[in-house]
């Protein structure tokens, strides 16, 4: 029996302004995540679960950090065929702009999927938090007889702003999309089926769950695909997935499990910080489907005479006497006595700073990598290889601001950004 050549498809993003200045200098996939992790290990973790590992990685911003990660992190054996590819827009005689938008960053690189002669597309979001066996909505996309199957989320009328939102019908084909309704529109008519909701996952429609919202996951039959995409449409919720419907038969493939959008520097950091609680909504802890990324054979982490509690702390971290909370502490953390965290994601360190470096820094005024002596912060994310020094109080309340001229971080929705590279000054106040 012939097995089934799925390609899968990551779309990168645009210029990820939403969780800017996160993606000032590396693309949105490549943005750090949990510690130890990028966004991207995500999309093709559940991939390679899948047994889906001919993987494309699409994108046109700030893809150096991205690129090197994608290198030293995914290197299949030579026998399986498997490879993570990333494909960046380049200009040809046929086309001299940037991707446009999802559908037309696809279409620029059908050519490339060629070679692999895929009996199936799946097309996926660089920057989602989930965890997916693809193959069961492929067994699904095949047995309905569909040509593009979506992936879908039972939500509420409130979630529902911002998505794409399907109606189907009892048997799960969708008859209708409304991309993106506004917070006051009447979609009442996309209520969800109540039969093929209790039918498919076993539970009764209610407020929490009547529409369902498209994931931005896609398998298209490859034929189709080409096809869809032979015109000049450059989005897929917005153009080819409406002009789709009534042409050919789309099924959905509805999902129960967790699932985030992690699109905006709130969503990021309430995301992160959830999953340094007692019982995260997503569980990392999982054998049978693990998260995969680089091998970086770093030391544990060192801690002395720390009070530790509803964190995480990855490998390589040194840290002295410190109160530490709610908050992650990223890859090579060096956290000096007195420090308290509170609610912090710091990303962490690309390298150690060795003694002359810092003797040479502290001659310069400047703070070693990481945080200092007696420093207290609340609500903050901390972008790899920052410097911050001794006795400054961040996100603290009751704190009188004072900003500075030295433009190293922002406030988004009420949670501070220290920016990468960053310098703050012993003593600062934010």
């Amino acid at each position: 029996m012939k097995k089934e050549r799925v390609i899968s498809i990551i779309l990168g993003g645009g210029k990820g302004t939403r969780l800017y200045p996160l993606t000032a200098e590396r693309s949105k996939p490549a943005v750090p995540f949990a510690g130890k992790y990028r966004l991207v290990d995500i999309p093709i973790s559940n991939c390679i679960n899948s047994g889906f590992n001919q993987i494309y990685l699409l994108t046109q911003f700030n893809s150096a950090s991205l690129h090197n990660h994608i290198v030293n992190s995914y290197t299949f054996d030579q026998f399986d065929r498997g490879f993570v590819e990333i494909l960046s827009a380049e200009q040809t005689y046929s086309s001299e702009s940037w991707y446009q938008g999802t559908a037309d960053a696809v279409r620029k690189n059908i050519k490339h999927f060629h070679d692999q002669d895929a009996d199936y597309y799946i097309i996926l979001s660089g920057d989602q938090l989930y965890r997916m066996d693809f193959n069961k909505m492929l067994k699904r996309h095949i047995e309905s007889g569909a040509k593009l199957t979506i992936a879908a989320k039972p939500i509420s009328r409130q979630q529902a702003t911002g998505l794409g939102i399907m109606k189907t019908d009892k048997d799960g084909m969708i008859t209708k999309f409304y991309e993106k309704p506004a917070p006051d529109a009447d979609i009442s008519d996309f209520k969800v089926n109540a039969s093929y909701l209790e039918s498919s996952l076993g539970v009764s429609a209610n407020e929490s769950n009547e529409y369902l919202a498209s994931m931005g996951i896609y398998i298209f039959s490859a034929k189709e695909m080409e096809e869809a995409l032979s015109g000049k449409e450059t989005d897929f919720g917005k153009e080819i997935i409406p002009g789709l419907l009534g042409k050919i038969p789309v099924a959905s493939y509805l999902f129960d499990g967790f699932w985030e959008d992690i699109g905006t520097i709130k969503a990021f950091y309430d995301t992160n910080i959830d999953l340094a609680s007692v019982q995260p909504q997503f569980n990392f802890y999982d054998e049978e489907m693990p998260i995969y990324t680089m091998r970086r054979f770093l030391p544990a982490s060192k801690v002395n005479f720390c009070n530790i509690s509803s964190s995480l702390t990855c490998e390589g971290s040194i840290i002295t006497n410190a109160y530490i909370v709610n908050s992650i502490i990223g890859i090579r953390t060096l956290i000096e006595s007195g420090a308290s965290l509170d609610g912090v994601y710091v990303m962490g360190a690309t390298c150690y700073e060795t003694e002359k470096q810092k003797a040479e820094n502290a001659r310069k005024g400047i703070p070693n990598i990481g945080i200092g002596k007696g420093t207290i912060i609340k609500r903050t994310i901390i972008d790899t290889n920052a410097r911050i020094g001794d006795g400054c109080r961040i996100g603290i309340d009751n704190i009188e601001r004072k900003d500075g001229d030295f433009g190293a971080y922002s406030i988004h929705d009420g949670i501070i950004v220290i920016n990468k590279f960053a310098i703050i000054p012993n003593g600062t106040s934010i």
